[in-house]
């Protein structure tokens, strides 16, 4: 059973609301017009860009995504949970800073002659760390998410620079230059590394009870919290979720730059990008994991087209931030109209 269904607490009628054609259609448009604008760019890019649609640069496609897929399912995560409103509801902006920190700890243990299991349990438990601070700042001290995760950034960016004095940290290690390379078809294990994450986040969160509370809990509180789910600790872990997908995407990180490098704020925009565009590929618009991956590939072609028609990159986040103002405005307008 899809986790997009309707939750309706034990105990409870379901009540059906009256039919909206006009909310109907236009979400519709929404979901459908986002396919056809994904289709138009594979379209046009292979029009226009040589090799595009070639599996070599799929695959690129795939592996250059893995660290922002991987970042924006666990952002996702904290949205199915917490609800869609980025005020008051999920929100975690100190991800991509959890990243740069995980994957500082993890060079840096390299550097001083750990083995990968070392490096890999205290990236991962750096990450977990980062996302319970997160958890007892929002869940437990009851500060507003947004707030609460800025301040979180700010603490693990100073706490990254400290570590590595501002400067890069190389690391070489057997399991990284594993996980770096690529096929005999020349796709990088970074794009199968996001398949099978996608297809585990996906099973959990979409296809398990646990995962149902979890849209229970940010969709209908009220309703979740009379059929007796325990809000607090079901938010509390979709944190803790997401910053351990922050200390996986350290790892995968390191291993695609070779090592720790500065700089690791500029993905926060790329996963809130990826994380509320996924909405849109989702049947009641909500978000999804799956929905995310359709999202970060989006973008990831969308970056790749421009690279191979020398467009500027600058370019991107000014694309990223339109559709994000497209896509919330669009859902809010939506939440509007069905209340």
């Amino acid at each position: 059973m899809s986790a997009e269904v309707e939750f309706t607490p034990s105990g409870f009628a379901a009540a059906e609301p009256p039919a909206r054609p006009a909310g109907n259609l236009a979400a519709a448009a929404l979901r459908f017009g986002s396919l056809i604008a994904f289709a138009a760019i594979l379209v046009i890019f292979s029009l226009t860009a040589p090799y595009f649609l070639s599996i070599g640069n799929i695959g690129n496609v795939l592996g250059q995504s893995a660290i922002s897929g991987v970042l924006a399912i666990g952002l996702t995560v904290v949205l199915i949970a917490g609800g869609s409103n980025v005020v008051t509801g999920g929100i975690d902006l100190s991800l991509a800073a959890n990243m740069g920190l995980s994957a500082a700890v993890y060079a840096s243990l390299t550097q001083l002659g750990y083995g990968d299991a070392t490096a890999i349990a205290a990236s991962l438990l750096t990450g977990a760390l980062i996302g319970s601070v997160n958890a007892i700042a929002v869940v437990y001290a009851g500060i507003v998410p947004l707030l609460a995760t800025l301040a979180v950034m700010n603490i693990v960016a100073g706490l990254e620079l400290v570590l590595t004095g501002n400067t890069v940290l190389p690391a070489s290690t057997p399991f990284l230059s594993a996980l770096s390379a690529s096929d005999p078809f020349g796709i990088p294990v970074l794009a199968y590394v996001l398949l099978g994450f996608t297809a585990i986040a996906a099973a959990i969160v979409q296809y398990t009870p646990l995962g149902l509370r979890l849209y229970a809990v940010g969709e209908f509180p009220d309703a979740a919290r009379a059929a007796g789910l325990p809000l607090r600790r079901l938010l509390a872990g979709a944190f803790v979720a997401s910053g351990l997908c922050g200390g996986i995407a350290g790892i995968l990180s390191v291993s695609y730059l070779s090592g720790s490098t500065t700089g690791a704020g500029e993905m926060l925009l790329p996963v809130v990008v990826t994380a509320l565009l996924g909405a849109v590929f989702s049947r009641r618009l909500v978000p999804t994991v799956t929905g995310t991956l359709l999202s970060a590939l989006l973008v990831g072609f969308l970056t790749n087209g421009f690279q191979l028609l020398n467009i500027s990159s600058t370019l991107v986040s000014g694309v990223q931030g339109v559709l994000i103002l497209i896509v919330v405005s669009a859902t809010t307008l939506l939440c509007r109209q069905e209340a």
